[in-house]
């Protein structure tokens, strides 16, 4: 892999708005450690793929451990898995906070002390603008919700060592997630935008959130919503 690019680490690389968020890095120079369940179907030769599957909380360990110290970490692994009340699914939920909120913060734990350390970096966490609340969504709003509190608590603790920490909050985008048979009978919202978002759209904002000119944005969560977010 090429050394004179800056490596970011995204997990969820071989799907949706991780494969968008590693191909948009990668065109703008960066060495990309892409962590995904998926085979790799991104060929580049800054690109590396690592399996691993980031809802086993042992393997994440094991993972940060080999990963050196990254100039930048973008969390995309998601699922979604539909719900209401009676009957939500212990299982299903605990699947949704081991993937979006103990990978998270597993990866933190061991990454941005190091980022911390070297003087800079960036990390930033793929949210949902369900994290509002949302009927049938609990569980992934919950999940998501999280994210935000997090990036806002670890944004404070390492902002004056030039590391930053954001949530980048979609609406529903066009990826192979709204396909997922679990959640055939729960369509998703058009935005007032009038279309589904779409992933390069996603993959933009976080390219800049993880440049230097981005340096100054720490601890927000920002909505790619297509105006789903504006008061109607």
């Amino acid at each position: 892999m090429p050394n004179d690019r800056p490596t970011a680490v995204v997990t969820g690389s071989s799907s949706g708005i991780g494969r968008a968020v590693a191909r948009r890095l990668l065109a703008d120079g960066w060495a990309v450690v892409g962590v995904q369940r998926g085979a790799a179907d991104i060929d580049h030769p800054a690109f590396s793929a690592v399996p691993y599957d980031l809802s086993v909380g042992d393997d994440v360990d094991r993972l940060a451990a080999q990963l050196g110290t990254p100039r930048a970490v973008v969390h995309a692994s998601g699922v979604l898995r539909p719900g209401v009340l009676g009957a939500l699914q212990a299982d299903d939920g605990s699947l949704m906070w081991r993937l979006h909120v103990d990978a998270a913060t597993r990866l933190a734990n061991h990454l941005l002390p190091r980022m911390a350390a070297a003087g800079g970096g960036r990390m930033v966490l793929i949210g949902s603008r369900v994290s509002g609340g949302m009927p049938g969504r609990s569980q992934y709003a919950a999940s998501k919700a999280a994210l935000v509190a997090l990036a806002r608590s670890w944004g404070a603790e390492v902002a004056a060592q030039g590391v930053t920490v954001n949530v980048v909050s979609p609406a529903a985008t066009d990826t192979a997630m709204l396909a997922d048979p679990a959640r055939a009978t729960t369509a998703p919202k058009l935005p007032p935008l009038g279309r589904l978002i779409q992933p390069d759209e996603v993959a933009a904002l976080v390219a800049f959130l993880v440049s230097d000119v981005a340096a100054p944005i720490t601890g927000q969560d920002i909505q790619v919503c297509g105006g789903s977010s504006l008061p109607r």
